[in-house]
This record gives structure tokens, C-alpha cells and sequence, in this order.
């Protein structure tokens, strides 16, 4: 038998290469003779290019940008022949902000700006940026502003750069081009699907733990629609009506203005880069997984996606997480051959987390 493993990290507790490690240990003691592929994932948020990283054999680039709060911070992204993969989070993620910090209204995306002008400067024709775990709600007119950009209010003065400046936001142009950006083509690879404004937008999904209050997620939110009003008006662009654009705070959209990105799935890319197709038609039987499989497990996280594959290609497959929440519905119609989870009877969740390789060994008897 053979089985490929293909998880995504427990958040707070292992790596997704340290599940896929304690997998395989388990599996084997349980049948030395298993063959098993070990292939750790992820579905485009935070900690993606410690994933891809070692598989595709990137070649990483440090260098001090500045962080959410305009602080000096060193930064990595990633380099292969002229492909450069730029995960926003390094320069302007939620990581580095502590919980006392965190505010949408007075955080900006320039950094992740930053990071891109070198790319650009050393060469880069193509561009992976991996939008999860941000810290802002700019519409990316921080990153927009490193590159070159002017941001101007109604009185034609120059604007600042963070999430509380949107609503001031008149025009805007390219007057000090680092680069030449119309060269280079730009991928926004994210797991979400919010629009750019509304209900359902950026500011009232995400601004809460990104330490907005109740009034200024409205002005967050309003920010945004101008922001959507006023690329409408100059370009004949209606960032509301694109799935994603709402994803990082509205970087997703601020992409599409800036940088004629084009928004692609976080999980079917990751899988296209890793040649999980091919992987799959090697094996009998696929164990993936994360630390939660819940409701959003169902809409473009790992699981989904390589549940999708597995359905497509008819290969069995489990699922090994912390904890699950998912409805026996959902588990039957993702095509879930069986669903182990580490807290049980004998572990409550603490135990799960400071014990989650040891749990994920000892449960790998569940799918032998």
C-alpha cells in the first residue's frame, strides 16, 4: 500500500511537515510495509513559502522594508530564475504586531510594496503574491505608495498611506515609477472570496481581529467604497463584482488597480506547484489534513482542494485534525473516507495541542 501525505499545519502546534513526519511514523508502526509520499501544504495564507520553499527550491532574499506600523523589519521573499514569491505577511502581517498594536485604521501595506520593487529590480518577470494574515485594511495604497504611486485628496494634496486615509482618497497616479511594473505579470493567490466592501467585505469580515472597533470598521467599510468609487470612476472597474478583491484587507483588489494582478486560487495554485496530480496517480490511498476542520475547511482551504482532486481522480482519502465540527453531511459529500481527530476521550483540547505529534502517531491505527 501506498499512501501519500498531504496536510496543512495545525496551527499552534506542528509545522505541515512535522504532521506529515509523525503521520508517517505512525502509519509505519502500524505496517512497516506502507510506502508513503510526504508532501506538507498549504492553501495560500501565512507560512505557505515555508512549504513551497523546499520543494520548489527557492533561493530566499532578506532585507529591511518596514512593517505594518512604518517600524524597519527584516523581510524575506523568495527567488527562482525570474519568478519571485512574495507572502505579504513578512513585511506586513498580524505576526508582527502584538495584540496592543493591532489597528486596521493605522497600518499599512508598504512593505509588502517594498518587497515587490526588489523583486522587480533584481529581475523578476513573474510574481507570486501570497495575500494571508495581514494586519491592514488599505486596499494596498501602502504598497501602491512604495511603488511609485501619488495618492491625492480633493484638494490635490498627497495622502498618507494607511487604512483610515481611504475615505480622503480622490485620484491617484504612477509619478515615480521604481520600475517598469507593465513587464512583469502578478498572481494574488488567497483562500477567500469576500468582496471588496459590504457585509461580507474585507472591513467587516477581518477588521475585528485586526483590532478595529465596531465604529471604525464602518469607517474602514466606507473607506473601502470610496476607494471601489473612485478606481470605478478612473478605469471603468468594478472591484466589488470580483470575487476575492476583498481578500488582505482589500489588497486582493488594490492588486487588480495597481498592478494588473490576476486573483487565483491559494490551494489549486499551491497544488499546480507541487505536482500533486502526479502524486496522486502514484498511491492507493491520501491522508490530509489541519487543525481545525470546520466551516471554512469547505471553501478553498487544503482539505477542499485535495478533496476535489481525490474525487476527480477516484482515490480514497482521510482526514487526520485536531478537532472537527463538520456536519456528517459535509464530511460524505467532500467524499471523506473516514475522520480522526486528535481530541477524543483521551485528550482534551490542551492535550491536543502540547501533545499533537504523539496524538497524530498513536491515531495513524485508526486508518490501517
Amino acid at each position: 500500500m501506498k499512501v501519500l501525505i498531504c496536510p496543512d499545519k495545525f496551527k499552534g502546534s506542528l509545522t505541515a511537515q512535522e504532521v506529515c513526519d509523525h503521520v508517517d511514523i505512525g502509519l509505519k508502526e502500524c505496517d512497516s510495509s506502507i510506502e508513503t509520499i510526504k508532501l506538507p501544504l498549504a492553501d495560500g495564507g501565512e507560512g505557505t513559502l515555508d512549504v513551497l520553499g523546499p520543494i520548489l527550491n527557492l533561493e530566499p532574499v532578506i532585507l529591511e522594508v518596514n512593517d505594518p506600523l512604518f517600524r524597519p523589519v527584516m523581510a524575506t521573499y523568495y527567488r527562482s530564475e525570474n519568478s519571485a514569491y512574495i507572502e505579504m505577511a513578512m513585511a506586513s502581517g498580524l505576526q508582527l504586531l502584538t495584540v496592543e498594536e493591532r489597528n486596521a485604521m493605522h497600518t499599512s501595506t508598504y512593505g509588502t510594496g517594498e518587497l515587490i520593487v526588489d523583486a522587480v529590480k533584481n529581475g523578476a518577470t513573474e510574481i507570486y503574491l501570497f495575500v494571508g494574515g495581514s494586519a491592514t485594511n488599505d486596499a494596498g495604497i501602502g504598497m501602491a505608495s512604495a511603488m511609485g504611486y501619488q495618492l491625492y485628496d480633493e484638494f490635490g494634496d498627497t495622502l498618507g498611506t494607511t487604512g483610515e486615509c481611504l475615505n480622503s482618497l480622490r485620484d491617484f497616479h504612477l509619478v515615480d515609477p521604481q520600475m517598469a511594473y507593465d513587464t512583469v505579470k502578478f498572481y494574488v493567490i488567497t483562500d477567500v472570496k469576500n468582496t471588496f466592501y459590504g457585509p461580507e467585505g474585507a472591513a467587516h469580515v477581518y477588521g475585528k481581529q485586526k483590532g478595529a472597533n465596531d465604529e471604525e470598521i464602518e469607517i474602514l467599510d466606507r473607506g473601502l467604497q470610496n476607494f471601489c468609487d473612485v478606481v470605478e470612476s478612473k478605469m471603468q472597474l468594478n472591484l466589488q463584482a470580483i470575487a476575492g478583491s476583498g481578500a488582505a484587507g482589500g489588497l486582493g483588489g488594490g492588486a487588480i488597480v495597481f498592478l494588473n494582478a490576476e486573483i487565483s486560487s491559494g490551494i489549486e495554485t499551491i497544488l499546480d506547484m507541487v505536482g500533486f496530480r502526479k502524486h496522486l496517480m502514484e498511491v492507493d490511498y491520501v491522508i490530509t489534513g489541519e487543525g481545525k476542520f470546520d466551516e471554512q475547511t469547505l471553501h478553498g482551504k487544503v482539505i477542499a482542494g485535495v478533496a476535489a482532486e481525490c474525487k476527480e481522480m477516484n482515490k480514497p482519502f482521510g482526514v487526520i485534525c485536531g478537532i472537527s465540527t463538520v456536519s456528517e453531511g459535509d464530511v460524505q459529500s467532500m467524499g471523506v473516507d473516514k475522520v480522526v481527530a486528535l481530541v477524543g476521550p483521551d485528550a482534551n483540547s490542551d492535550k491536543a495541542m502540547k501533545e499533537a505529534g504523539i496524538l497524530v502517531e498513536k491515531r495513524m491505527s485508526q486508518f490501517v
